[in-house]
Parts: structure tokens; sequence; C-alpha cells
């Protein structure tokens, strides 16, 4: 598998449809306070039938390569539950979801679907960024009794934080796309000039350090 030409397959297909663009000028501002140059809302794939069969087409494919024994497909709530039930019925395989948190009515379910217990899960997400998220889903199913063989994902910021903690959590990640290869082709397709390319590089190597808004 390709993973190279992957990578920028999925890069070109989240900018032409400004699913992921960068605005290094006017930074966008995370609910922590962190001023970003990069907006990404994967959501909008599934609005784009020609993006959406790239995206979901990438996702069977790393899942086959990479995680040949699932059993399971598990999506993150709420955007990693679409990409979740496509890829599902592209591989023929069962899938629920996990909450961000325990519903507090009915059966107070926290995993949608039935739960898999002692089977094999793959983790499907939209986005990486911090981790976090993404590590509470993996927690909450291996709680059950579930073999997180590990996360499949649209896109990934590559913040050292973020790495940081799914390798203290044990937790592999394979994403379509990533920051690196994204900007690359922003900067190729003249989405962004060479001065904003130094730009978004800086944020993503220290997002708590605002400094690049002003290189």
């Amino acid at each position: 598998m390709n993973y190279d030409k992957l990578k920028i397959e999925v890069a070109e297909t989240l900018l032409g449809i400004k699913a992921v663009f960068l605005r290094p000028s006017e930074p966008f501002i995370w609910a922590s306070g962190i001023k970003s140059p990069v907006y990404c809302d994967n959501r909008l794939t599934l609005s784009y039938p020609k993006a959406r069969k790239v995206i979901e087409n990438g996702l069977a494919d790393v899942i086959k390569a990479e995680y040949p024994d699932v059993e399971v497909l598990m999506g993150t709530s709420t955007a990693g539950i679409p990409h979740a039930a496509i890829v599902s019925e592209i591989l023929n395989l069962p899938m629920g979801y996990v909450r961000g948190d325990a519903k507090s009515h009915g059966r107070n379910n926290k995993i949608e679907g039935v739960p898999p217990v002692n089977k094999k899960v793959v983790v499907v997400e939209d986005l990486i960024s911090t981790g976090g998220s993404s590590v509470d889903v993996v927690e909450s199913l291996r709680e059950i009794g579930a073999d997180v063989l590990g996360i499949v994902s649209i896109f990934t910021y590559g913040l050292e934080k973020g790495i940081k903690r799914l390798e203290t959590a044990n937790v592999k990640n394979v994403s379509l796309s990533d920051f690196t290869t994204l900007s690359k082709v922003a900067l190729d397709e003249k989405y962004i000039t060479e001065k904003e390319f130094r730009m978004v590089n800086a944020f993503r190597t220290n997002p708590d350090d605002d400094s690049w808004t002003r290189l």
C-alpha cells in the first residue's frame, strides 16, 4: 500500500472541499484559547460523494492493511460514527460507537451497539489533535474487555502532545493524512504562500507559543 500517495490524495481532497484549510493571517481560536491557523471539519466529507469515496475507501484499505484481524469497528461520538458505519458496510463488519459520556437516562449506555467484549476492535476517528478523547474511547472499550487493535483516523495534526499521549496509553493510530503532508500540498497548490507555510509549521511545532503569528 502506497501511504505517501494516499496522504497526498487525502490532503488534496480535504483542501479542495475546505474540510481542512489554512488561514494563518486570521487564526481560529480553539476552546483551550490556543490560536490556530488550521480549521478542520471532516464532517464536510459526508456532503461530497467523490470526497467521501476517497475517505471511506482509504479508511477501509488502511484497516485491511494494518488491522487484518479486526472483528468490530467502533466510531467515536459524534464525528467518527458515520465513517465507522460506511466503512463497516464496505468491510462487512459489525459496528457501534462510544459516547463522550454515558447517557443520563434509559440504560445509561456509554457504548452503543452490542458491546464488543473479547472482540478485536478498531476505533474509527475523524481527527487526532491532542489525543485525549481518542484515548478515553480506547480505555472505555478496554474496560469492558475489548481487545483494541488501534485507531484509524482521517487526519492528524501530529502534535507532540498527542503522539506522546497515544504512546503512553499504548494506542496505535494510522491516519490517512497529516499536517506535514497537507501543508506541503497547500504550498504546492498555492493555497498558502511561503511565509504562511513557515507560519503554520511553526504553529505545529509548538501550538502553545503564538509567536508564529508574528513571523
